[in-house]
């Protein structure tokens, strides 16, 4: 069995630490306003990764703030993963310098596929991801407000063959309901396509990622469940 890697969630959205129900803007969650705390929490519990999103930058705005926030986190001494807004070379690069391990595209793969095989040139496989988000099998871009003409599976096919190793693939509908992960969503995509897949939305308990783990897949992000006690 593959090595499985749980991800705490730090969603970032003016600088604070959020989560929004299903992705919409207008149902959010404010958690704290200190994410450095906050991803110095994780890793004292064990967290060797986390999984951090500028939903700013996803909605396509700007804030400042959440740049000093990521500072913060890098100095957790934790693996970041990071996302959000990230839609042209000079941004990956100037995340990657920053400090963070891995860059996560989401509307950018989706609609310019050719920069994701041009960051895997210059920065490598284990650096740059891909956010795969569906609702009712569809992809959804621009912080899940469209949804985009590719099929899933016909994008995931075409990365592969890019040589990316990495995808995520969150169910919208499920994002921040704690109705339970989408074991099965994740775990059809990574054996049609042999990516490795991290499963995101909904995780409601530890069941959940018992049965990811043992589906094989790459790893759970965790966020609703992790910060309001039920795991």
């Amino acid at each position: 069995m593959t090595d499985f890697i749980l991800y705490p969630a730090i969603d970032l959205r003016q600088g604070i630490v959020v989560r929004l129900r299903q992705g919409a803007p207008e149902r959010q969650t404010d958690y704290a306003d200190d994410p450095g705390a906050v991803a110095r929490q994780w890793v004292q519990q064990g967290a060797t990764w986390l999984h951090v999103v500028d939903l700013d930058g996803a909605f396509g705005q700007e804030n400042s703030a959440n740049r000093g926030a990521l500072q913060a986190i890098l100095a957790s001494g934790a693996r970041v993963q990071f996302g959000g807004g990230l839609r042209d070379m000079d941004a990956l690069a100037a995340l990657l310098e920053l400090g963070a391990a891995r860059a996560v595209l989401g509307t950018a793969a989706v609609e310019d596929p050719e920069l994701v095989r041009r960051a895997l040139e210059r920065f490598g496989p284990e650096r740059i991801a891909v956010a795969m988000d569906l609702r009712q099998g569809r992809l959804q871009v621009r912080g899940w407000l469209q949804q985009a003409e590719p099929e899933a599976l016909d994008l995931a096919r075409a990365l592969r063959e890019m040589e990316l190793e990495t995808v995520i693939v969150t169910d919208v509908r499920r994002d921040g309901t704690g109705q339970g992960l989408n074991v099965e969503l994740a775990a059809d995509i990574a054996g049609q396509t042999g990516l490795a897949v991290i499963a995101s939305g909904g995780v409601r308990d530890l069941e959940d990622l018992r049965r990811a783990r043992e589906a094989g897949l790459a790893g759970a992000i965790i966020g609703r469940a992790l910060y309001e006690g039920q795991i």
